[in-house]
């Protein structure tokens, strides 16, 4: 099994080359196995995926069940693993800093803090304070004996407050703060990522919402990020892929969906190349 080490290395070696890499999200032992047999060079957790798997919505894990889903998914691949690590399971900067440690004890070698508090009468913790919590897991990342990648997001368009300017400042500050990686989910157009891109000096992850922000990876490419990140989208293709073979049988329409099924074998010798 590769060393945190040489996993720390790798991940820290797609961010600093030229070009953008691809970071798909499992949310399972096989589907982390079946990413890493296609040759993909990253993984990262879905917090949304992970919570469905268990029939909860996003944000209805705790910490405890986060950090054994990592530990599940590290040992499952010689990968590096970067994780959504939510608003770092707690409001205070020494909460952040905690996750962060027990993320890397897990085997992660990435995780982002986001600044969402989960209050609907406040949904993004104050410009200061959230600079504070990103600063904390930065230190926490800084004193680990490997290179731990932070991500810090700034989730203005995802809270019901699409300020683009507010999401640059904070994005500048989380910079200032020293996050590695920066992240507003939620963009709604190439303009608003290349505003983005242009008004900070650090890497910049984009997820991927084809339906929402229907442009290529080409174009995401030419407008300078780093980083697609995919969320909850595969799970919920092989989710939607699930629910209409259902219905397709309970319809009685027959067997199509079967086009798209691969035999056991196949999946397996698949699974086994990571």
């Amino acid at each position: 099994m590769t060393s945190q080490l040489h996993r720390a290395a790798a991940f820290e070696a797609l961010h600093a080359r030229p070009g953008m890499f691809l970071m798909p999200n499992p949310w399972d032992v096989a589907s982390a196995k079946l990413l890493a047999g296609l040759g993909f060079e990253a993984l990262a957790t879905t917090s949304s995926g992970f919570a469905a798997t268990g029939a909860r919505a996003d944000y209805q894990v705790t910490r405890d069940m986060t950090m054994a889903h990592i530990r599940t998914l590290a040992e499952a691949t010689s990968l590096p693993l970067s994780a959504d690590l939510e608003n770092g399971f707690g409001d205070r900067p020494e909460d952040c800093a905690e996750t962060i440690r027990l993320g890397a004890e897990a085997g992660l070698v990435g995780g982002s803090i986001e600044d969402f508090t989960g209050n609907p009468a406040e949904p993004q913790y104050p410009l200061e304070a959230a600079a504070d919590r990103v600063r904390a897991a930065v230190e926490a990342a800084r004193s680990l004996p490997f290179r731990f990648m932070l991500t810090a997001r700034a989730e203005n368009f995802f809270t019901g407050i699409p300020d683009l300017a507010d999401t640059i400042r904070r994005l500048q500050a989380y910079q200032e703060a020293g996050a590695d990686i920066l992240y507003a989910p939620g963009l709604r157009s190439l303009a608003d990522i290349r505003s983005v891109i242009s008004s900070v000096d650090r890497p910049v992850n984009v997820l991927a919402r084809p339906k929402a922000l229907p442009v290529s990876l080409q174009d995401l490419q030419a407008a300078g990020v780093k980083r697609i990140s995919l969320g909850p989208l595969l799970f919920n293709t092989a989710y939607g892929a699930l629910v209409a073979a259902g219905k397709e049988l309970l319809q009685a329409e027959g067997f199509g969906f079967a086009g798209l099924a691969r035999s056991g074998d196949e999946l397996i010798a698949m699974m086994a190349k990571a």
